[in-house]
C-alpha cells in the first residue's frame, strides 16, 4: 500500500476556511439583475418646492415690514397712550348679544356726543362718582362746582343747593334779567359778605316781607338814600328862616308804607309834611 503524502498544518487550516467560506456563499440567496432606485425629490417637484419656500420667505418679510409700518404710523408704543385719529368722526359703539345698539360715543370736530341710558364720570382714586346724568336727574358729586364763564351759570328752572359762594376777591351776583329772583328755605336764608358790601338792586320794587316774624336791621348806621322831602302844607305855620339850612330830618311813614323825610323841629313835623302821601 502506498502511504498518503504528509499535509502541512497551515495548508489544512486554509482548506478548512475556504470550505466554510464556500459553504456560506452557497447558502446566500442569489439576486440577479438588481435595480437601484434613487431616493429624494428631483426634477420639477424640486423646483416647485424651492419656489414655494422662496414665496413663503418673501411673504414673511413683507408681513413683518407691514406690521412695523402700522405700529409706527399708529404710534403703538409701550410708554405712550393709544391714539385714534380720523379726518372726520371717531365712533365707538356698544351692542348687546342680539346686536342691538346700547351705547355710542362719537368724537367729532364740533362736539362730543354720548348716547346711553346713564353717563358717569368716576374718580380714579376712590371710585367716587363725580358726575352722572340720566333721564331723571344730573348729579355732580365733586366737592366744588366752579363755573369760569364771564356770564356765569344760567338755569332755566329752579336750583337747589346748600351753599353758593364766589372765589376769593370776586363778587357773587344773583341776577334775573327778565323775571323775578326768589330764594326760599324752610329754616331761613343767610346772605353774608364778610369782607365787602352787600347790594340788592331792582328795576321796580324791592319787598322785604316777614309773615310770622320781624325784619331786624342791625348796623352802626342805616342810611336810606333818595327819599323825598316833604313840604309844609298851607294850613301849617311856615317854617322858620333856618329851614333853608336844614340838615336834620325826621323819617316819616305814609299809611301806604311809603317813607319820606320831613325837616326836624321841636316836635314831630310828619303831620305838617303829610301832603307828600297824597302824591304816592
Amino acid at each position: 500500500m502506498e502511504r498518503a503524502p504528509d499535509l502541512d498544518i497551515e495548508e489544512l487550516k486554509m482548506t478548512r476556511e475556504q470550505y466554510i467560506l464556500a459553504t456560506q456563499q452557497n447558502n446566500l440567496p442569489r439576486t440577479e439583475n438588481t435595480q437601484l432606485y434613487p431616493v429624494g425629490i428631483y426634477g420639477w417637484r424640486k423646483r416647485c418646492l424651492y419656489f414655494f419656500v422662496l414665496l413663503l420667505l418673501v411673504t414673511m418679510i413683507v408681513n413683518l415690514a407691514m406690521t412695523i409700518w402700522i405700529l409706527k404710523v399708529m404710534n403703538f408704543t409701550v410708554d405712550s397712550p393709544l391714539v385714534l385719529q380720523s379726518d372726520r368722526n371717531v365712533t365707538v359703539n356698544a351692542r348687546n348679544h342680539m346686536g342691538q345698539l346700547t351705547g355710542q360715543l362719537t368724537v367729532g370736530a364740533d362736539a362730543v356726543e354720548a348716547q346711553c341710558k346713564r353717563f358717569e364720570v368716576s374718580s380714579s382714586e376712590d371710585g367716587r362718582v363725580l358726575f352722572s346724568a340720566d333721564e331723571e336727574e344730573i348729579v355732580i358729586g365733586a366737592d366744588r362746582l366752579k363755573v369760569t364763564g364771564t356770564e356765569g351759570a344760567v338755569f332755566e328752572h329752579s336750583v337747589e343747593t346748600p351753599h353758593i359762594r364766589a372765589d376769593p376777591s370776586q363778587d357773587l351776583k344773583l341776577e334775573s334779567p327778565t323775571r323775578s329772583l326768589i330764594m326760599e328755605a324752610p329754616k331761613g336764608i343767610q346772605v353774608s359778605a364778610a369782607a365787602g358790601d352787600l347790594k340788592a338792586t331792582c328795576r321796580k320794587e324791592l319787598h322785604l316781607q316777614s309773615t310770622e316774624g320781624e325784619i331786624f336791621l342791625n348796623a352802626d348806621s342805616i342810611r336810606l338814600g333818595n327819599l323825598p322831602v316833604g313840604t309844609f302844607s298851607s294850613s301849617s305855620s311856615p317854617p322858620s328862616s333856618s329851614a333853608a339850612r336844614q340838615t336834620i330830618y325826621e323819617l316819616c311813614v305814609c299809611p301806604n308804607g311809603k317813607l319820606y323825610l320831613s325837616p326836624a323841629g321841636a316836635g314831630s313835623t310828619c303831620q305838617s309834611s303829610s301832603n307828600i302821601c297824597l302824591w304816592s
